[in-house]
Protein backbone atom coordinates (compact mmCIF):
# COMPACT_ATOMS: atom_id res chain seq x y z
CA UNK A 1 0.00 0.00 0.00
CA UNK A 2 2.60 2.38 0.85
CA UNK A 3 5.28 1.39 -2.21
CA UNK A 4 3.61 4.43 -4.78
CA UNK A 5 4.11 6.53 -1.68
CA UNK A 6 8.07 5.79 -1.07
CA UNK A 7 8.37 5.26 -4.64
CA UNK A 8 8.67 1.80 -4.82
CA UNK A 9 7.56 -1.27 -7.19
CA UNK A 10 7.33 -3.54 -4.46
CA UNK A 11 7.00 -4.59 -0.77
CA UNK A 12 10.93 -4.05 -0.27
CA UNK A 13 10.40 -6.31 3.45
CA UNK A 14 8.23 -9.47 3.03
CA UNK A 15 9.35 -12.12 4.89
CA UNK A 16 9.02 -14.53 1.78
CA UNK A 17 12.68 -15.72 1.30
CA UNK A 18 13.03 -14.52 -1.82
CA UNK A 19 16.23 -14.75 -3.81
CA UNK A 20 16.27 -11.51 -5.32
CA UNK A 21 16.28 -10.04 -1.98
CA UNK A 22 19.26 -12.40 -0.88
CA UNK A 23 21.95 -10.09 1.30
CA UNK A 24 24.81 -11.91 1.55
CA UNK A 25 26.56 -10.21 4.58
CA UNK A 26 30.17 -11.65 5.58
CA UNK A 27 28.48 -14.20 7.73
CA UNK A 28 26.38 -15.33 5.11
CA UNK A 29 28.55 -15.94 2.87
CA UNK A 30 30.39 -18.26 5.03
CA UNK A 31 27.51 -20.08 5.56
CA UNK A 32 26.98 -20.96 2.16
CA UNK A 33 30.86 -21.70 1.85
CA UNK A 34 30.25 -24.11 4.55
CA UNK A 35 27.21 -25.67 2.68
CA UNK A 36 28.64 -25.57 -0.97
CA UNK A 37 31.63 -27.12 0.77
CA UNK A 38 29.66 -30.19 1.81
CA UNK A 39 28.67 -30.57 -1.62
CA UNK A 40 32.48 -30.03 -2.85
CA UNK A 41 33.67 -32.74 -0.49
CA UNK A 42 31.00 -35.18 -1.26
CA UNK A 43 31.89 -34.94 -4.61
CA UNK A 44 35.40 -36.78 -3.78
CA UNK A 45 35.58 -39.98 -4.96
CA UNK A 46 39.28 -39.96 -3.89
CA UNK A 47 39.12 -39.45 -0.34
CA UNK A 48 36.61 -40.21 2.32
CA UNK A 49 36.00 -36.54 3.05
CA UNK A 50 32.54 -36.88 1.51
CA UNK A 51 29.57 -38.09 3.37
CA UNK A 52 28.72 -37.52 7.24
CA UNK A 53 26.83 -34.17 8.33
CA UNK A 54 27.03 -30.66 7.63
CA UNK A 55 25.62 -28.67 10.33
CA UNK A 56 24.03 -25.25 9.98
CA UNK A 57 22.30 -23.63 13.14
CA UNK A 58 20.69 -19.78 13.40
CA UNK A 59 18.32 -18.10 15.60
CA UNK A 60 15.01 -17.52 14.50
CA UNK A 61 14.78 -15.46 11.50
CA UNK A 62 18.51 -14.68 10.56
CA UNK A 63 18.32 -15.87 6.87
CA UNK A 64 18.87 -19.99 7.31
CA UNK A 65 15.96 -20.88 4.94
CA UNK A 66 17.07 -18.29 2.59
CA UNK A 67 20.60 -19.28 2.39
CA UNK A 68 19.09 -22.98 1.96
CA UNK A 69 17.09 -21.82 -1.23
CA UNK A 70 20.33 -19.90 -2.28
CA UNK A 71 22.16 -23.01 -1.78
CA UNK A 72 19.71 -25.20 -3.85
CA UNK A 73 19.82 -22.75 -6.65
CA UNK A 74 23.74 -22.91 -6.46
CA UNK A 75 24.17 -27.06 -6.47
CA UNK A 76 25.60 -28.43 -9.62
CA UNK A 77 24.22 -30.62 -12.42
CA UNK A 78 24.57 -34.51 -11.60
CA UNK A 79 23.73 -33.95 -8.48
CA UNK A 80 20.48 -35.19 -6.40
CA UNK A 81 18.53 -33.86 -3.93
CA UNK A 82 15.96 -34.37 -1.03
CA UNK A 83 14.89 -31.32 0.57
CA UNK A 84 12.61 -32.11 3.91
CA UNK A 85 11.20 -29.33 5.59
CA UNK A 86 8.75 -31.19 8.04
CA UNK A 87 10.95 -33.36 9.90
CA UNK A 88 8.32 -34.05 12.36
CA UNK A 89 8.68 -37.67 11.44
CA UNK A 90 9.09 -41.25 12.68
CA UNK A 91 11.77 -42.98 11.03
CA UNK A 92 9.58 -44.97 8.75
CA UNK A 93 7.85 -41.77 8.04
CA UNK A 94 11.35 -40.47 7.44
CA UNK A 95 12.35 -43.42 5.20
CA UNK A 96 9.32 -42.87 3.27
CA UNK A 97 9.42 -39.51 2.82
CA UNK A 98 13.32 -39.59 1.46
CA UNK A 99 12.40 -42.22 -0.59
CA UNK A 100 9.59 -40.36 -2.73
CA UNK A 101 11.80 -37.11 -2.83
CA UNK A 102 14.17 -38.60 -4.62
CA UNK A 103 11.28 -40.17 -7.12
CA UNK A 104 11.92 -43.90 -5.83
CA UNK A 105 9.36 -46.96 -6.46
CA UNK A 106 9.67 -50.01 -4.01
CA UNK A 107 9.45 -52.90 -5.16
CA UNK A 108 6.38 -54.98 -5.92
CA UNK A 109 5.40 -57.48 -2.87
CA UNK A 110 2.55 -58.87 -0.27
CA UNK A 111 0.18 -56.80 0.83
CA UNK A 112 2.06 -56.45 4.17
CA UNK A 113 3.48 -52.56 4.37
CA UNK A 114 6.74 -51.41 3.82
CA UNK A 115 9.47 -52.16 6.49
CA UNK A 116 12.24 -50.08 7.65
CA UNK A 117 14.13 -52.50 5.89
CA UNK A 118 12.51 -52.28 2.33
CA UNK A 119 12.81 -48.87 2.55
CA UNK A 120 17.10 -48.47 3.07
CA UNK A 121 17.17 -51.30 0.60
CA UNK A 122 15.63 -48.92 -1.89
CA UNK A 123 17.40 -46.37 -1.07
CA UNK A 124 20.92 -48.29 -0.98
CA UNK A 125 19.90 -49.57 -4.56
CA UNK A 126 19.61 -46.27 -5.64
CA UNK A 127 22.42 -44.33 -4.41
CA UNK A 128 25.00 -47.16 -5.83
CA UNK A 129 23.75 -46.60 -9.04
CA UNK A 130 23.97 -42.66 -8.65
CA UNK A 131 27.75 -43.88 -7.61
CA UNK A 132 28.21 -45.45 -10.74
CA UNK A 133 26.90 -42.75 -12.54
CA UNK A 134 29.46 -40.53 -11.20
CA UNK A 135 26.68 -38.51 -9.37
CA UNK A 136 25.66 -37.30 -5.84
CA UNK A 137 22.84 -37.54 -3.77
CA UNK A 138 22.14 -34.77 -0.95
CA UNK A 139 19.41 -34.89 1.72
CA UNK A 140 18.96 -31.53 3.50
CA UNK A 141 16.41 -31.53 6.27
CA UNK A 142 14.96 -28.01 7.54
CA UNK A 143 13.60 -27.51 10.79
CA UNK A 144 16.00 -29.94 12.16
CA UNK A 145 16.12 -29.35 15.67
CA UNK A 146 12.27 -31.28 15.82
CA UNK A 147 13.64 -34.52 14.92
CA UNK A 148 13.68 -36.83 17.38
CA UNK A 149 16.09 -39.24 18.98
CA UNK A 150 15.55 -41.95 17.37
CA UNK A 151 15.45 -40.12 13.90
CA UNK A 152 18.68 -39.02 14.47
CA UNK A 153 20.55 -42.38 14.87
CA UNK A 154 18.58 -43.82 11.89
CA UNK A 155 20.24 -40.24 9.65
CA UNK A 156 23.37 -41.70 11.09
CA UNK A 157 23.14 -45.42 9.82
CA UNK A 158 22.22 -43.73 6.73
CA UNK A 159 25.46 -42.42 6.43
CA UNK A 160 27.10 -46.23 6.56
CA UNK A 161 25.88 -46.92 3.16
CA UNK A 162 28.99 -46.42 1.02
CA UNK A 163 31.52 -48.35 -1.33
CA UNK A 164 35.20 -48.23 -0.29
CA UNK A 165 35.85 -45.26 -2.16
CA UNK A 166 33.54 -43.20 -0.30
CA UNK A 167 30.56 -41.83 1.26
CA UNK A 168 27.16 -42.22 -0.76
CA UNK A 169 24.86 -39.96 0.90
CA UNK A 170 25.51 -36.25 2.19
CA UNK A 171 23.07 -35.25 5.13
CA UNK A 172 22.56 -31.19 5.89
CA UNK A 173 21.00 -30.48 9.09
CA UNK A 174 19.74 -27.17 8.91
CA UNK A 175 18.03 -25.76 12.41
CA UNK A 176 17.84 -23.21 15.28
CA UNK A 177 20.50 -23.47 18.34
CA UNK A 178 19.09 -25.89 20.58
CA UNK A 179 20.08 -28.69 17.43
CA UNK A 180 23.24 -27.56 18.58
CA UNK A 181 22.31 -28.74 22.06
CA UNK A 182 21.29 -31.97 20.69
CA UNK A 183 24.07 -33.12 19.56
CA UNK A 184 25.84 -32.63 22.70
CA UNK A 185 23.59 -35.41 24.43
CA UNK A 186 26.22 -38.65 25.13
CA UNK A 187 23.58 -40.69 23.07
CA UNK A 188 24.21 -38.73 20.13
CA UNK A 189 28.11 -38.82 20.51
CA UNK A 190 28.59 -40.91 17.20
CA UNK A 191 26.30 -38.77 15.31
CA UNK A 192 28.17 -35.54 16.37
CA UNK A 193 31.73 -36.96 15.26
CA UNK A 194 30.63 -37.32 12.05
CA UNK A 195 29.50 -34.02 11.43
CA UNK A 196 32.49 -32.60 9.35
CA UNK A 197 31.73 -28.68 8.85
CA UNK A 198 29.39 -26.47 10.81
CA UNK A 199 28.64 -23.12 11.27
CA UNK A 200 26.26 -21.08 13.41
CA UNK A 201 24.67 -17.85 11.75
CA UNK A 202 24.47 -14.95 13.72
CA UNK A 203 22.46 -11.51 13.58
CA UNK A 204 23.73 -8.78 11.49
CA UNK A 205 25.57 -5.84 12.73
CA UNK A 206 24.74 -2.11 13.42
CA UNK A 207 26.26 -1.61 10.02
CA UNK A 208 25.38 -4.92 8.28
CA UNK A 209 21.77 -4.26 9.04
CA UNK A 210 21.86 -0.13 7.68
CA UNK A 211 23.52 -1.89 4.52
CA UNK A 212 20.63 -4.64 4.26
CA UNK A 213 17.44 -2.30 4.61
CA UNK A 214 19.50 -0.35 1.38
CA UNK A 215 19.74 -3.49 -0.38
CA UNK A 216 16.23 -4.38 -0.12
CA UNK A 217 14.82 -1.01 -0.53
CA UNK A 218 17.28 -0.76 -4.35
CA UNK A 219 15.86 -4.03 -5.20
CA UNK A 220 12.17 -2.65 -4.66
CA UNK A 221 13.41 0.07 -6.77
CA UNK A 222 14.28 3.17 -4.40
CA UNK A 223 16.01 5.46 -5.69
CA UNK A 224 17.72 8.48 -3.28
CA UNK A 225 18.02 9.10 0.60
CA UNK A 226 16.82 6.32 2.81
CA UNK A 227 13.15 6.96 3.75
CA UNK A 228 14.37 6.67 7.54
CA UNK A 229 16.43 9.14 8.96
CA UNK A 230 19.71 8.18 11.23
CA UNK A 231 17.87 8.21 14.88
CA UNK A 232 15.17 5.93 13.01
CA UNK A 233 17.83 3.56 11.66
CA UNK A 234 19.65 3.12 15.47
CA UNK A 235 16.48 2.73 16.73
CA UNK A 236 15.53 -0.65 14.58
CA UNK A 237 18.71 -2.02 15.15
CA UNK A 238 18.32 -1.63 18.45
CA UNK A 239 14.61 -3.18 18.88
CA UNK A 240 15.63 -5.84 16.11
CA UNK A 241 18.85 -7.05 17.21
CA UNK A 242 20.12 -7.47 13.81
CA UNK A 243 17.54 -10.42 13.17
CA UNK A 244 16.70 -10.38 9.66
CA UNK A 245 12.80 -11.45 10.16
CA UNK A 246 12.24 -8.46 12.34
CA UNK A 247 13.99 -5.73 10.40
CA UNK A 248 11.91 -6.88 7.84
CA UNK A 249 8.51 -6.39 9.70
CA UNK A 250 9.44 -2.76 11.65
CA UNK A 251 10.77 -1.24 8.51
CA UNK A 252 7.40 -2.54 6.58
CA UNK A 253 5.16 -1.41 9.49
CA UNK A 254 7.15 1.92 9.70
CA UNK A 255 6.42 2.94 6.31
CA UNK A 256 2.62 1.84 6.26
CA UNK A 257 2.76 4.05 9.35
CA UNK A 258 4.48 6.75 7.76
CA UNK A 259 2.30 6.41 4.46
CA UNK A 260 -0.65 6.10 6.60
CA UNK A 261 0.26 9.78 8.33
CA UNK A 262 1.24 11.35 5.11
CA UNK A 263 5.18 11.27 6.11
CA UNK A 264 7.93 11.27 3.57
CA UNK A 265 10.43 9.91 6.46
CA UNK A 266 10.58 8.00 9.10
CA UNK A 267 11.64 8.97 12.44
CA UNK A 268 12.21 7.66 15.64
CA UNK A 269 8.74 8.15 16.67
CA UNK A 270 6.94 6.07 13.83
CA UNK A 271 9.49 3.29 14.73
CA UNK A 272 7.88 3.15 18.09
CA UNK A 273 4.87 3.52 17.68
CA UNK A 274 5.09 0.71 14.92
CA UNK A 275 7.26 -1.46 17.14
CA UNK A 276 4.32 -1.30 19.52
CA UNK A 277 2.16 -2.90 17.25
CA UNK A 278 4.63 -5.31 15.61
CA UNK A 279 6.12 -6.78 19.06
CA UNK A 280 4.11 -6.04 21.60
CA UNK A 281 4.42 -3.83 24.59
CA UNK A 282 7.79 -5.86 24.92
CA UNK A 283 9.08 -4.68 21.78
CA UNK A 284 11.21 -1.83 23.38
CA UNK A 285 7.91 0.81 22.74
CA UNK A 286 5.64 -0.63 25.25
CA UNK A 287 5.58 3.11 26.80
CA UNK A 288 4.08 4.30 23.66
CA UNK A 289 1.50 1.82 23.58
CA UNK A 290 -1.44 4.11 23.98
CA UNK A 291 -0.15 6.32 21.35
CA UNK A 292 0.43 3.47 18.89
CA UNK A 293 -2.97 2.99 19.40
CA UNK A 294 -4.10 6.29 18.29
CA UNK A 295 -1.35 6.57 15.51
CA UNK A 296 -2.86 3.64 14.08
CA UNK A 297 -6.30 3.97 14.43
CA UNK A 298 -6.01 7.57 12.74
CA UNK A 299 -3.87 5.43 9.99
CA UNK A 300 -7.06 2.87 9.49
CA UNK A 301 -9.41 6.19 9.13
CA UNK A 302 -7.48 7.33 6.32
CA UNK A 303 -6.99 4.14 4.88
CA UNK A 304 -11.05 3.74 4.98
CA UNK A 305 -11.12 6.98 3.73
CA UNK A 306 -9.32 6.65 0.62
CA UNK A 307 -10.52 3.38 -0.20
CA UNK A 308 -14.37 4.70 0.05
CA UNK A 309 -12.82 8.01 -2.47
CA UNK A 310 -11.83 5.51 -4.35
CA UNK A 311 -14.29 2.88 -4.85
CA UNK A 312 -16.89 6.38 -5.60
CA UNK A 313 -14.89 7.21 -8.19
CA UNK A 314 -14.67 4.25 -10.06
CA UNK A 315 -18.40 3.77 -9.51
CA UNK A 316 -20.49 4.02 -12.98
CA UNK A 317 -23.34 5.56 -10.89
CA UNK A 318 -21.77 8.76 -9.41
CA UNK A 319 -23.14 11.14 -11.43
CA UNK A 320 -27.04 11.15 -12.90
CA UNK A 321 -25.88 11.41 -16.33
CA UNK A 322 -25.34 8.40 -18.53
CA UNK A 323 -21.92 6.87 -18.39
CA UNK A 324 -20.08 7.58 -21.39
CA UNK A 325 -19.14 5.05 -23.50
CA UNK A 326 -16.19 3.94 -24.07
CA UNK A 327 -15.52 3.66 -28.26
CA UNK A 328 -14.92 0.59 -29.64
CA UNK A 329 -11.60 1.29 -31.11
CA UNK A 330 -10.07 2.11 -27.49
CA UNK A 331 -9.12 -1.20 -25.99
CA UNK A 332 -9.55 -1.75 -22.12
CA UNK A 333 -6.55 -0.77 -19.54
CA UNK A 334 -5.85 -3.68 -17.25
CA UNK A 335 -5.68 -2.64 -13.98
CA UNK A 336 -1.99 -2.61 -12.80
CA UNK A 337 -0.67 -5.01 -10.62
CA UNK A 338 3.09 -6.74 -9.01
CA UNK A 339 2.93 -9.48 -12.34
CA UNK A 340 1.73 -7.42 -14.83
CA UNK A 341 4.18 -7.07 -17.74
CA UNK A 342 5.33 -3.91 -18.44
CA UNK A 343 6.01 -2.22 -21.31
CA UNK A 344 9.54 -1.90 -23.16
CA UNK A 345 10.37 -4.58 -20.26
CA UNK A 346 13.55 -6.73 -21.32
CA UNK A 347 12.80 -10.22 -22.62
CA UNK A 348 14.91 -13.29 -20.57
CA UNK A 349 16.27 -15.63 -22.67
CA UNK A 350 18.11 -19.03 -21.67
CA UNK A 351 21.50 -18.51 -20.41
CA UNK A 352 22.39 -22.46 -20.97
CA UNK A 353 21.52 -21.43 -24.84
CA UNK A 354 24.32 -18.76 -24.81
CA UNK A 355 26.91 -20.63 -23.35
CA UNK A 356 27.71 -21.79 -26.46
CA UNK A 357 28.65 -18.22 -27.31
CA UNK A 358 30.60 -17.68 -25.37
CA UNK A 359 34.60 -17.44 -25.62
CA UNK A 360 36.62 -19.57 -23.49
CA UNK A 361 39.60 -17.47 -23.74
CA UNK A 362 39.61 -14.21 -21.32
CA UNK A 363 41.74 -12.10 -22.96
CA UNK A 364 38.73 -12.14 -26.13
CA UNK A 365 36.62 -11.21 -22.86
CA UNK A 366 38.74 -8.57 -21.86
CA UNK A 367 38.60 -6.91 -25.39
CA UNK A 368 35.06 -6.81 -25.59
CA UNK A 369 34.86 -5.25 -22.19
CA UNK A 370 37.15 -2.83 -23.62
CA UNK A 371 34.87 -1.05 -25.38
CA UNK A 372 32.89 0.34 -23.35
CA UNK A 373 36.25 1.97 -21.66
CA UNK A 374 36.88 3.10 -25.17
CA UNK A 375 39.83 0.90 -25.67
CA UNK A 376 41.49 0.03 -28.28
CA UNK A 377 40.89 -3.42 -29.93
CA UNK A 378 44.46 -4.62 -29.50
CA UNK A 379 45.71 -8.34 -30.76
CA UNK A 380 47.98 -7.53 -28.05
CA UNK A 381 47.33 -8.92 -24.42
CA UNK A 382 44.98 -6.40 -22.77
CA UNK A 383 46.35 -6.94 -19.00
CA UNK A 384 50.02 -6.96 -19.86
CA UNK A 385 52.05 -5.08 -17.78
CA UNK A 386 53.15 -2.91 -21.19
CA UNK A 387 49.71 -1.76 -21.75
CA UNK A 388 49.71 1.71 -22.73
CA UNK A 389 45.97 2.76 -21.25
CA UNK A 390 45.84 4.01 -18.03
CA UNK A 391 43.45 1.33 -16.55
CA UNK A 392 44.41 -2.00 -14.65
CA UNK A 393 42.48 -5.53 -14.54
CA UNK A 394 41.51 -6.09 -11.67
CA UNK A 395 40.07 -9.74 -10.57
CA UNK A 396 38.27 -10.46 -7.67
CA UNK A 397 36.08 -13.40 -5.95
CA UNK A 398 33.88 -14.10 -3.78
CA UNK A 399 31.50 -11.03 -5.31
CA UNK A 400 27.28 -11.42 -4.97
CA UNK A 401 24.99 -9.58 -7.77
CA UNK A 402 23.83 -6.84 -5.14
CA UNK A 403 28.13 -6.03 -4.39
CA UNK A 404 28.07 -5.54 -8.45
CA UNK A 405 25.45 -3.44 -8.60
CA UNK A 406 26.99 -1.18 -5.99
CA UNK A 407 30.13 -1.31 -7.75
CA UNK A 408 28.00 0.36 -10.83
CA UNK A 409 30.75 -0.89 -13.38
CA UNK A 410 30.70 -3.68 -16.23
CA UNK A 411 33.18 -6.33 -16.08
CA UNK A 412 33.82 -10.66 -16.68
CA UNK A 413 31.74 -13.12 -15.13
CA UNK A 414 33.15 -16.29 -14.75
CA UNK A 415 30.79 -19.06 -15.48
CA UNK A 416 31.17 -22.78 -15.70
CA UNK A 417 29.46 -24.64 -18.63
CA UNK A 418 28.01 -28.48 -18.58
CA UNK A 419 31.45 -29.41 -19.12
CA UNK A 420 32.78 -27.69 -15.48
CA UNK A 421 34.89 -25.78 -18.13
CA UNK A 422 34.93 -21.49 -17.59
CA UNK A 423 33.74 -19.77 -19.97
CA UNK A 424 33.30 -15.57 -19.82
CA UNK A 425 30.35 -13.18 -20.21
CA UNK A 426 30.71 -9.57 -20.05
CA UNK A 427 28.28 -7.98 -17.37
CA UNK A 428 26.96 -4.75 -18.69
CA UNK A 429 23.44 -3.88 -17.40
CA UNK A 430 21.51 -5.26 -14.16
CA UNK A 431 18.35 -4.76 -12.12
CA UNK A 432 16.54 -5.85 -9.59
CA UNK A 433 15.62 -9.52 -11.25
CA UNK A 434 17.65 -9.78 -14.47
CA UNK A 435 21.58 -8.90 -15.49
CA UNK A 436 22.13 -8.30 -19.43
CA UNK A 437 25.25 -10.00 -21.20
CA UNK A 438 27.23 -8.41 -24.01
CA UNK A 439 28.44 -11.07 -26.74
CA UNK A 440 30.08 -8.93 -29.89
CA UNK A 441 27.45 -5.95 -30.60
CA UNK A 442 24.27 -8.27 -29.02
CA UNK A 443 22.63 -7.81 -25.81
CA UNK A 444 21.14 -10.52 -23.78
CA UNK A 445 18.85 -10.98 -20.89
CA UNK A 446 18.96 -13.63 -18.51
CA UNK A 447 17.25 -14.02 -15.39
CA UNK A 448 19.82 -13.70 -11.58
CA UNK A 449 18.52 -17.28 -10.46
CA UNK A 450 19.59 -18.92 -14.00
CA UNK A 451 23.31 -16.67 -13.64
CA UNK A 452 23.40 -17.67 -10.12
CA UNK A 453 23.14 -21.65 -11.01
CA UNK A 454 26.69 -21.08 -12.84
CA UNK A 455 28.52 -17.87 -11.40
CA UNK A 456 30.89 -18.98 -8.49
CA UNK A 457 31.04 -15.24 -7.22
CA UNK A 458 34.56 -14.68 -9.80
CA UNK A 459 34.57 -11.09 -11.40
CA UNK A 460 36.69 -9.14 -13.52
CA UNK A 461 36.82 -5.29 -14.53
CA UNK A 462 38.84 -2.13 -15.81
CA UNK A 463 39.99 0.35 -12.99
CA UNK A 464 42.12 3.43 -12.38
CA UNK A 465 44.05 3.26 -9.55
CA UNK A 466 44.82 6.67 -7.62
CA UNK A 467 48.68 7.99 -8.22
CA UNK A 468 51.05 6.35 -6.68
CA UNK A 469 49.23 2.98 -5.98
CA UNK A 470 51.33 0.26 -7.16
CA UNK A 471 50.89 -1.14 -10.57
CA UNK A 472 51.83 -0.71 -14.20
CA UNK A 473 51.95 3.24 -15.92
CA UNK A 474 51.69 4.72 -12.36
CA UNK A 475 53.55 7.42 -11.00
CA UNK A 476 53.63 9.59 -7.62
CA UNK A 477 54.82 8.45 -4.36
CA UNK A 478 52.68 6.19 -2.09
CA UNK A 479 51.71 8.76 0.38
CA UNK A 480 49.79 10.53 -2.22
CA UNK A 481 47.09 7.36 -2.76
CA UNK A 482 46.70 7.46 1.21
CA UNK A 483 46.18 11.34 1.10
CA UNK A 484 43.97 10.37 -1.48
CA UNK A 485 42.16 8.13 0.24
CA UNK A 486 41.68 10.61 3.44
CA UNK A 487 40.48 12.93 0.62
CA UNK A 488 37.63 10.82 -1.10
CA UNK A 489 36.21 9.37 2.48
CA UNK A 490 36.32 13.36 3.63
CA UNK A 491 33.35 13.84 0.99
CA UNK A 492 31.70 11.03 1.69
CA UNK A 493 31.19 11.72 5.47
CA UNK A 494 31.01 15.54 5.12
CA UNK A 495 33.43 16.38 6.75
CA UNK A 496 36.98 19.07 6.31
CA UNK A 497 39.11 17.65 3.36
CA UNK A 498 42.49 17.12 5.01
CA UNK A 499 45.39 18.94 3.67
CA UNK A 500 48.69 16.60 3.55
CA UNK A 501 46.98 14.55 6.94
CA UNK A 502 47.92 11.25 5.90
CA UNK A 503 51.29 10.03 4.34
CA UNK A 504 51.09 6.55 5.78
CA UNK A 505 48.31 4.38 6.46
CA UNK A 506 47.88 5.13 10.39
CA UNK A 507 45.95 3.46 12.82
CA UNK A 508 42.84 6.35 12.38
CA UNK A 509 42.85 6.15 8.40
CA UNK A 510 42.54 2.46 8.73
CA UNK A 511 39.49 2.70 11.49
CA UNK A 512 38.13 5.26 8.20
CA UNK A 513 38.70 2.05 5.60
CA UNK A 514 36.80 -0.57 8.13
CA UNK A 515 33.87 1.77 8.33
CA UNK A 516 33.07 2.40 5.24
CA UNK A 517 33.80 -1.11 4.34
CA UNK A 518 31.63 -2.46 6.66
CA UNK A 519 29.23 0.07 5.49
CA UNK A 520 29.38 -1.68 1.68
CA UNK A 521 29.37 -5.27 2.35
CA UNK A 522 33.23 -5.31 1.86
CA UNK A 523 35.85 -7.30 3.24
CA UNK A 524 36.80 -5.56 6.72
CA UNK A 525 40.74 -5.70 6.58
CA UNK A 526 41.26 -1.85 7.16
CA UNK A 527 43.24 -2.30 3.60
CA UNK A 528 42.67 0.20 0.55
CA UNK A 529 42.27 -2.22 -1.84
CA UNK A 530 41.16 -1.99 -5.47
CA UNK A 531 37.15 -2.83 -4.19
CA UNK A 532 37.41 -0.46 -1.97
CA UNK A 533 39.00 2.23 -4.06
CA UNK A 534 35.81 1.43 -6.57
CA UNK A 535 33.53 1.55 -4.26
CA UNK A 536 34.47 5.18 -3.35
CA UNK A 537 34.22 5.85 -6.70
CA UNK A 538 30.83 4.51 -7.13
CA UNK A 539 29.52 6.46 -4.59
CA UNK A 540 31.23 9.59 -5.28
CA UNK A 541 30.09 9.56 -8.47
CA UNK A 542 32.92 7.97 -11.01
CA UNK A 543 33.35 8.85 -14.76
CA UNK A 544 33.83 5.63 -16.18
CA UNK A 545 31.30 3.57 -17.79
CA UNK A 546 28.52 2.14 -15.57
CA UNK A 547 25.75 -0.78 -15.47
CA UNK A 548 22.49 0.05 -17.15
CA UNK A 549 19.69 -0.82 -15.37
CA UNK A 550 17.86 -2.31 -18.72
CA UNK A 551 20.70 -2.49 -21.39
CA UNK A 552 17.71 -3.01 -24.25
Amino acid sequence: MYAQHFGLKQDPFSIAPDPRYLFMSQRHREALAHLLFGIAGQGDSASHAGGGFVLLTGDIGTGKTTICRCFLEQIPSGCHVAYIFNPKLTVSELLQTVCEEFHLTLPVTSSSPPTVKTYIDTLNAFLLERHAGAEHCVLIIDEAQNLQADVLEQLRLLTNLETSERKLLQIVLIGQPELRVMLERPELEQLAQRVMARFHLDALTEGESLQYITHRLAVAGHTGPLPFDRQALSRIYRLTRGVPRRINLLCGRSLLGAWANGLHRVGRTVVDTAAAEVFGPGGGAGSRSAAARVFYALGGLLLLTVALFAWWAASPARSPGPASPVPASTPARAAPSETATVPGAAITEPLDALLSQLPDDMDLAWRDLGASWNLPDSAAQPCAATSTHPWQCVRVSNQTLPQLRQLDRPGILVLQNERGASVYAVLVGLTGSTATLKTGTRLHTVTQTQLARLWRGEFATYWSPPPGYPGNNQTGSPSAVFQELARQLSRIDAAPVPQNAHTTLDASLKARVRDFQRAHGLLVDGQPGPLTFMQLESVLGHSGPRLTPNSR
